[in-house]
């Protein structure tokens, strides 16, 4: 697997780079002692990753003369949530953090997320680095500065934006990536060929059984191209002040709701976002922006990738998915905002979409 990537995320004095390098990984205390002041960190990780990547990072890290510990948190979903985060200022207290310190985000998207609220919000904020392990932490989560926890009622309800001071990406990680966590990335990779790039969406439908069985080269093609739309996007609207960045929640609407409703336990999020694309996409054929044709090509897409694009029977009805949405937090004057194709490539934001056409969205996804 070969590639060697560098992306700059354009934020001013909170700029930073993206890296996408084969090895990588064991060459991020090298790059983050030239980006800290403090030589003082904690890793936190999941005890799924821990046990393989861990130890190679920490020797990284002490060959830097960074003094760290590790800390392995439950993995999954069920962990990102404010008791986790209390769990991490004691091991932050416990390791004699300070202000110059640092914590290293070790994993997936919930880590990245537990990670970076916990950094924001420690002593007012300190440094954090991510060192992505998984594809959608790699070309969407571990990129633009947002990091939060759950809330029972709602997904992602409480959080902050705090940018890394890195984003260091070793494809080799994704080795050891169950099949079902590279699919879920694959989701998002999806999403940025419908929401910006064309090409990549063709790109995809023509290489999606390499990705899967993951060759190298494609592999590392598709996370420097979404990695890069994904800078992009958070370097024009860091915060969401001026809209650009509201097109990155393609899908993510019916998806937020989907995983709230079924407690955070019976999809990945890509999976959750693979079917709210199905349903985004059957919306934009209600509103008349995106052609039959144009959303059969989506759902194929994401079927080949391995992903559902329908709800399981069990699943609660349209009608409690309908009211978890309005939960979301992007939600403005009380309507929903969703993205809906305006052909591949191309989407917009809308805040007038009927409660008929969003329930037939959602209907339209029935096991």
């Amino acid at each position: 697997m070969a590639g060697n990537e560098k992306i700059e995320v354009e934020l001013g004095v909170r700029s930073y780079e993206i890296r996408i390098e084969t090895g990588l990984l064991q060459r991020s205390g090298e790059i983050l002692a030239g980006l800290l002041k403090g030589r003082r960190c904690l890793v936190v990780t999941d005890r799924n990753v821990g046990p393989s990547y861990g130890p190679r990072l920490a020797k990284g890290l002490q060959f830097a003369g960074f003094d760290g510990s590790l800390v392995e948190l439950p993995p999954g979903e069920s962990a990102k949530n404010l008791e986790t985060v209390r769990f991490l200022y004691d091991r932050c207290l416990d390791a004699k953090l300070d202000r110059e310190s640092c914590l290293v985000a070790l994993g997936g998207g919930v880590i990245g997320d537990l990670t970076g609220f916990a950094a924001a919000t420690f002593f007012r904020g300190i440094a954090f680095a991510q060192i992505p392990t998984t594809l959608l932490a790699m070309v969407d989560a571990a990129i633009g500065g947002k990091t939060g926890v759950d809330h029972p009622k709602a997904k992602n309800a409480i959080g902050a934006f705090h940018q890394p001071k890195a984003v260091l990406s070793d494809p080799l990680t994704l080795n050891t990536l169950p099949d079902r966590e590279l699919k879920a990335g694959l989701a998002e990779v999806i999403k940025y060929g419908i929401i910006a790039d064309q090409s990549l969406f063709e790109f995809l439908e023509k290489n999606m059984d390499r990705l899967l069985v993951r060759e190298g080269e494609p592999l590392v093609e598709v996370i420097a191209r979404c990695a890069a739309l994904k800078a992009g996007i958070v370097s024009a609207d860091e915060r969401e002040e001026t809209g650009a960045r509201a097109v990155l929640n393609f899908g993510h609407t019916f998806a937020h709701a989907l995983e709230t409703v079924t407690n955070y336990s019976a999809y990945l999020h890509g999976e959750a976002v693979a079917i709210g694309m199905a349903m985004a996409a059957e919306l934009s054929v209600a509103r008349k922006s995106l052609s039959p044709g144009e959303r059969d090509r989506i759902v194929a897409l994401i079927a080949k990738a391995g992903l559902p694009v329908k709800l399981k029977p069990t699943d609660p009805p349209a009608e409690d998915l309908y009211s978890a949405m309005f939960k979301d937090k992007k939600l403005a004057a009380g309507k929903l905002r969703l993205v809906v194709a305006a052909g591949l490539g191309r989407v917009e934001v809308v805040s007038d979409a009927s409660e008929e056409a969003v329930k037939q969205a959602l209907s339209s996804a029935a096991g």
